[in-house]
């Protein structure tokens, strides 16, 4: 490393006459002290001012600098030769083959044996998860129920609610009113927790005994015009349901019947009424009027129930006609159920025996309406009863 030094002037000991060193070069001037403690650096070498025999060392930052540069190289090295070292085992490159296609797919190499095993096991699991919600692909039943202001309206229509709500869904409640829909049936459809719709028929009637015909009528125009698919069932709210009726409906391609038990209006003696049936064919009826005798088929309106796209879709069925299927209010009492019927099917061989068989009552038509009564006998008292409370 080059140094720069300053020589002496040869008269540094001459003494002057003062007996002072007052020499501008001498190592006491103070023209000299300012010259010692000036240094200069570079970026490639460092400058020493030496005065005298003494030494200026260098820089301590110089040499933390230059120690610091030794270590990192020192560990550098170490973990060089640490990668380099043989620890585990070691794969030859040459033998692996470095060649890329584009259109080229992965190959796996996958036994035969072990891909049967996963997707047997893959159809076992969609079974189990298939048992464990349930799902039953169902038809929807559309149940028909007109009412009217009565006695036992509000009792008759939450007996039938609560029934409707164990058949399993989809089940559709369409009930339907006179003129206006009074906010009492409101609160009782609200309630059941099951899905309907409250229909009002705004016909006017010429006479009473129409009001239920008219009520089934505005339920079909519903379901054709929403062209709601479904088992369409019309279920009066004064009669009595089993749960395997409904069940056994699910399973009716187009128009199912069967028989029902009836409570003559005298209430001595119970009838029946529907088809006579070997195993899934209609062959024959049942009835004990003479007045109805004269009828195609002798079937309650609670008898039967049938699939509601032959309202709104005539040729799936190869139906002739596209005339509007409704009930007929010109005919006689009595005979809206078979010139119903009649729009329906041609004959028998259209129908189905339900179940099979038809061996099982699986609903009741009674005639139990209170007439003439704003309330039951028993639940208005004239006076009201006097309390006395003895108080010990």
């Amino acid at each position: 490393m080059a140094s720069i030094r300053r020589t002496l002037s040869p008269y540094q000991d001459r003494s002057h006459q003062n007996g002072g060193n007052t020499s501008p070069f001498a190592l006491n001037s103070p023209s000299h002290k300012h010259n010692s403690t000036t240094r200069f650096a570079s970026p490639l070498s460092t400058f020493r001012f030496i005065g005298g025999d003494k030494h200026i060392p260098a820089r301590k930052g110089y040499r933390t600098w230059r120690k610091s540069i030794y270590s990192c190289m020192l560990f550098f090295i170490i973990g060089f030769l640490l990668g380099l070292a043989p620890f585990g085992e070691v794969e030859d490159v040459r033998s692996r083959d470095f060649s890329f296609e584009v259109n080229r797919p992965p190959t796996l190499d996958v036994k035969e044996d072990i891909v049967i095993d996963k997707v047997e096991l893959a159809v076992e699991k969609r079974e189990n998860v298939k048992e464990r919600f349930d799902y039953v692909a169902r038809k929807q039943i559309i149940v028909v129920t007109p009412t009217y202001n009565r006695a036992l309206q509000a009792f008759y229509l939450n007996r039938l609610g609560q029934v409707l709500r164990l058949v399993p869904p989809p089940v559709l409640w369409i009930v339907v009113e006179m003129n206006v829909a009074s906010t009492e049936t409101a609160d009782i459809l609200r309630g059941m927790g099951i899905m309907y719709r409250h229909l009002v028929c705004a016909k006017n009637l010429t006479n009473i005994k129409d009001r239920g015909v008219h009520q089934r009528n505005r339920a079909l125009e519903h379901i054709e015009h929403h062209k709601l698919d479904g088992i369409v069932y019309f279920a009066d709210d004064d009669n009595v349901y089993s749960l395997q009726l409904f069940e056994a409906m699910r399973d009716i391609s187009r128009f199912g019947t069967w028989p029902v038990a009836m409570l003559a209006q005298s209430k001595n003696k119970a009838t029946l009424e529907g088809p006579v049936c070997n195993g899934s064919q209609v062959i024959g009826w049942h009835t004990n009027e003479k007045s109805k005798r004269l009828r195609r088929f002798h079937v309650d309106m609670s008898g039967f129930a049938f699939n509601s796209t032959i309202l709104w879709d005539p040729k799936r069925w190869k139906k002739p006609s596209s005339a509007s299927i409704r009930q007929l209010d010109t005919v006689k009492e009595g005979f809206q159920e078979t010139t119903f019927i009649e729009q329906l099917v041609e004959d028998e061989s259209q129908m189905e025996a339900t179940p099979l068989g038809c061996s099982k009552i699986m609903n009741w038509h009674l005639h139990l309406e209170a007439h003439d009564l704003g309330y039951p006998k028993g639940w208005l008292l004239q006076k009201n009863l006097d309390v006395v409370l003895s108080i010990e």
